[in-house]
């Protein structure tokens, strides 16, 4: 498997899909995840964002070690309250369990929320380095300080993911992606940032990239063909 440094660099200037299904979604059996996860591929992605263990382990499985791959856990359905709670990676165990599947890169909530079980973010990352110290880690993060206390924590990536989904962030969501946000982290930090939210289309990439963006993540308008519809239809 690649070190630390080259999985950064394969990812440097680089498309990351975000290839997620819900439980009642089509894509959520593994031979049609794994034919979008082709696809993907196909089209040019450089890495990808997974939820699950599963969905890591169908791909190491198939598409073998070589593969940039960033995992995360999050509930079947997001909760109601989801602007007040942590649910992606909420805990150490989960880190554990995406590292034990093959994932190369932890993608963790690093708000400022209070996590279920009364772990801190910081003693995740610590016992982290520890247990896993060839694991990267990305911090999904909804606000500026929020970035700037990832990084303090040593996070080896910062990400927009949250903004406009956090109950601070809410009133101030954009309709596209976060890129006031994503000046600010890129002004303010070493640590390389990636835009994630919103992003619809070829236009948000470039400009994202032009702005400092070290990757760009990119899921809905990619693979949730029943959104992608429903922004045609309009409902």
């Amino acid at each position: 498997m690649a070190s630390n440094l080259s999985r950064l660099t394969q990812l440097k200037r680089q498309v990351i899909v975000s290839v997620q299904a819900e439980n009642h979604e089509p894509f959520h059996s593994k031979e049609p995840f794994l034919a979008m996860v082709q696809s993907v591929l196909n089209g040019g992605a450089k890495g990808l964002r997974l939820a699950g263990i599963d969905s890591i382990r169908w791909v190491r499985e198939v598409f073998g070690n070589d593969l940039p791959i960033i995992g995360l856990t999050k509930p079947d359905k997001i909760p109601v309250n989801f602007e007040s709670e942590v649910y992606i990676t909420p805990a150490f165990n989960h880190v554990a369990n995406l590292a034990e599947a093959g994932a190369d890169i932890v993608a963790m909530d690093a708000t400022g929320r209070t996590r279920p079980g009364g772990e801190t973010l910081g003693s995740i990352v610590e016992q982290t380095r520890t247990e896993y110290p060839k694991l990267l880690l990305m911090a999904d993060i909804a606000t500026l300080e929020e970035g700037l206390s990832a990084e303090n924590l040593g996070f080896d990536m910062v990400s927009t993911t949250l903004s406009g989904y956090t109950q601070e962030t809410l009133e101030i969501k954009t309709e596209g992606p976060d890129f006031a946000l994503l000046i600010g982290l890129v002004n303010r930090l070493k640590t390389p940032v990636v835009l994630e939210g919103r992003v619809w289309h070829p236009s948000e990439v470039k400009q994202a990239f032009d702005l400092g963006a070290f990757s760009v993540v990119i899921g809905s308008a990619i693979t949730r063909p029943h959104q992608i519809t429903q922004r045609f239809i309009g409902n």
